[in-house]
C-alpha cells in the first residue's frame, strides 16, 4: 500500500490512535421512517458501543467507545475515508516549506452547535489545554512536537499563533513531515468557548462542530445509550444520511449479536466468540470479515514484581515463547485473526515479517522453559500471574487459553483477572492500581508504523499504560518522525522493534480483522480500514 498525497497535505507516516476497547447494556429508540426530501433517510440507526471511560472531552479520550462518539460529534482539520486517506475537512489549507513551520487555514462558515464560530482560537485554546500539564490529559502527548510542550512545567505552547480568524500558525521542534496527518485525531478537535467554563459539564453534553450532535441534554444514559441527530449546520463531507444514531452500551456481546439477528441492533461491530464459526453464514452478504489495522498484545507493567531487570526480560522472553498463537488463532478465532509477527500491522505500508528477534514470537516451550528456569534462578517465582480482561468484549476464551498455557508449560499458577467492563478495566489501568498484566493493543487512525510505536512505547506517552521507558527507543521514535521520506522513517521504526522484542514491554498476539455486521434494516453500511463503521453514511427507511 502507498500512501497518496492529497491536497494541502504532505505524504506521511503515521498518526494518533486510540487504545482497543471494548463494550458494555441496551435500549430501545423511537425513530422515523419517511425518506427525507433530499433523498437521505431518516431513521434512527442502531449502533452497538459500549460506556466511555470518562466524560467526552477530545483530549481526555483515547479509546475507541468514547472515540466512536466523538468522531460523530466533532470535525478536526481532517478526517479519515474508508481506506484510511486523509481529506480536508474545517482545514482550506495545511501549508509549509520546511516540514517544521505550517500555516493552516480554515475553512470560512463552520460553527459549533451552540452558534459559536469555529475560529483559529478554537484549536489554538483546544491543543493548550490538551497540552497543559496541569490539566493531566490522556492524550496531552500529541502535543509534543510542538514547541513550548512539557512534561515538567505548566506551559503554553509556544509554537502556536493565531494570525486572524481563520488562520494560525504551528511551530514544532523539528521538521516532521507527518504532521499534518495527525490532524485528524481527536486530540487535535476544536472546542468552543463554552467548554473552558466548566469541562467536566463539558465532557457530559459536548458541544461539536461535526456531522451529529446530542440529541438534548441527558442524551447520554450512563451505561445504557447515547442518542445523536443530524447537525442542521454541519457543511462538511460527511453529512449524516439518517435521521440519527443511537449507540447502545451493551453487557455482553453475545446480547448485542443476538440483537442483531433479530433486527434489533442495526450494527455491530464486534462478534462474539461463540459466533466466530458461524455469523458469515448467519448474517450471509451482510457479514464483514476484512483485514483491519488493529494490533492486539497484552501488557507487563514495568513495576510488576519479577519482571524488571534481567530476571524480568528472561520471564518475559519465555511467556511469549509458552503461547501457542496458531493454535488460539484457529481454534478459537477460526479465521479472524492472525499471529503476530511485529508490534503493528501487516496492512500498513512498510509492514515487515522479519524484524530481528521476532522468533521470540514462535511456539517454544522447551525454549521458554529454560528461559523461566534461568529467571527463577535470579529469584524463585511466587504468586499467580493474573491477565487482566473485560467481560463484555468477547475476551474470556483467549485469556483462559493463554493462562492455561503458561500453566502447563512454566508450572506456574495462570489465571484471568475479570473486570464486568471495559470502562472498569481501563480505569484502574490508568490509575495504575491494577496488580497484573493486562489486555492492550492499538486500533488505528491512519496507516502508519510510528502510529503502533510512539504512542504506546515513548517514554511518557499517552497510552504507554505500562510505564516502558527507554532512551534509545525514544531517540529513534524521534529520528523517524523527522525522517523526509516513508521509507526512511520505516527503515528507523524496525530498528525500534528490535528493541521492543528485546524488552517485550507487551506481548504480541495476533493481528484483528474487522468482524461484525449489520441486520437487514440498514443498507449502504461499510466499515473502515481501521474497523469502524461509517455511520454517517448509513441508511435506513
Amino acid at each position: 500500500m502507498k500512501i497518496r498525497r492529497t491536497a494541502g497535505l504532505a505524504a506521511a507516516v503515521a498518526v494518533a490512535a486510540l487504545a482497543l476497547s471494548a463494550c458494555g447494556g441496551g435500549s430501545g429508540a423511537e425513530e422515523s421512517t419517511e425518506p427525507s426530501a433530499d433523498g437521505a433517510s431518516t431513521g434512527i440507526v442502531l449502533e452497538w458501543g459500549g460506556e466511555p471511560q470518562n466524560p467526552l472531552v477530545p483530549t481526555n479520550t483515547n479509546e475507541v467507545q468514547g472515540g466512536k462518539i466523538l468522531d460523530l460529534v466533532f470535525s478536526g482539520l481532517v478526517y479519515y475515508d474508508a481506506s484510511g486517506e486523509a481529506h480536508n475537512e474545517v482545514a482550506e489549507s495545511i501549508e509549509t516549506t520546511d516540514a517544521q513551520n505550517y500555516t493552516i487555514t480554515l475553512k470560512k462558515g463552520w460553527t459549533f452547535t451552540n452558534g459559536e464560530p469555529v475560529t483559529a482560537k478554537s484549536f489554538v485554546d483546544a491543543w493548550n489545554f490538551g497540552a497543559k500539564l496541569s490539566n493531566a490529559q490522556l492524550s496531552s502527548y500529541f502535543f509534543e512536537p510542538i514547541e513550548g510542550f512539557s512534561y515538567d512545567e505548566d506551559t503554553e505552547l509556544t509554537g502556536l499563533k493565531v494570525v486572524d480568524d481563520t488562520t494560525f500558525t504551528v511551530k514544532l521542534t523539528q521538521p516532521e513531515s507527518d504532521f499534518p496527518l495527525r490532524l485528524g485525531y481527536s486530540a487535535f478537535y476544536p472546542l468552543p468557548e463554552a467548554a473552558f467554563t466548566d469541562m467536566a459539564a463539558f465532557g457530559e453534553n459536548p458541544i461539536g462542530n461535526g456531522p451529529y450532535q446530542l440529541e438534548a441534554d441527558g442524551a447520554w444514559e450512563h451505561n445504557v445509550q447515547i442518542a445523536l441527530v443530524p447537525n442542521k449546520d454541519y457543511s462538511g463531507d460527511r453529512a449524516a444520511q439518517n435521521g440519527g444514531v443511537t449507540i447502545k452500551f451493551y453487557e455482553t456481546l453475545e446480547s448485542a449479536y443476538n440483537d442483531l439477528l433479530a433486527g434489533q441492533l442495526d450494527i455491530l461491530d464486534n462478534v462474539p466468540d461463540s459466533a466466530y464459526g458461524t455469523f458469515e453464514s448467519e448474517l450471509g452478504d451482510r457479514a464483514v470479515n476484512q483485514p483491519a489495522a488493529i494490533f492486539q498484545s497484552f501488557t507487563i507493567p514495568q513495576n510488576l514484581e519479577h519482571f524488571s531487570g534481567e530476571e524480568g526480560n528472561l520471564r518475559r522472553q519465555a511467556i511469549s515463547l509458552a503461547i501457542d498463537r496458531d493454535q488460539i488463532t484457529e481454534t478459537i478465532f477460526q479465521g479472524t485473526r492472525t499471529p503476530a509477527k511485529d508490534f503493528t500491522s501487516p496492512v500498513i505500508a512498510g509492514w515487515s515479517d522479519k524484524i530481528k528477534g521476532s522468533d521470540v514470537l514462535k511456539y517454544d516451550p522447551e525454549k521458554a522453559k529454560k528461559l523461566w528456569a534461568q529467571a527463577d534462578a535470579i529469584s524463585p517465582y511466587t504468586g499467580t500471574f493474573t491477565i487482566g480482561y473485560n467481560t463484555d468484549g468477547g475476551h474470556q476464551a483467549w485469556v483462559d487459553a493463554v493462562t492455561n498455557g503458561l500453566r502447563n508449560t512454566l508450572g506456574i499458577s495462570a489465571e484471568g483477572n475479570p473486570y464486568a467492563t471495559f470502562k472498569e478495566l481501563r480505569g484502574d489501568v490508568t490509575a495504575r492500581t491494577i496488580t497484573g498484566a493486562f489486555r492492550s493493543g492499538w486500533q488505528a487512525d491512519y496507516p502508519g508504523l510510528f502510529n503502533f510505536l510512539g504512542p504506546l512505547y515513548g517514554t511518557g506517552a499517552g497510552s504507554n499504560d505500562g510505564d516502558y521507558s527507554s532512551a534509545e527507543v525514544d531517540k529513534l521514535l524521534a529520528e523517524g518522525s523527522a525522517a523526509s521520506s516513508v521509507d526512511e522513517a520505516n527503515a528507523v521504526y524496525d530498528k525500534v522493534q528490535e528493541l521492543l522484542f528485546q524488552d517485550l514491554p507487551a506481548v504480541p498476539l495476533w493481528y484483528a480483522n474487522a468482524t461484525g455486521g449489520s441486520a437487514d434494516t440498514v443498507s449502504n453500511v461499510e466499515f473502515g480500514w481501521n474497523s469502524v463503521p461509517l455511520l454517517y453514511q448509513v441508511h435506513k427507511d
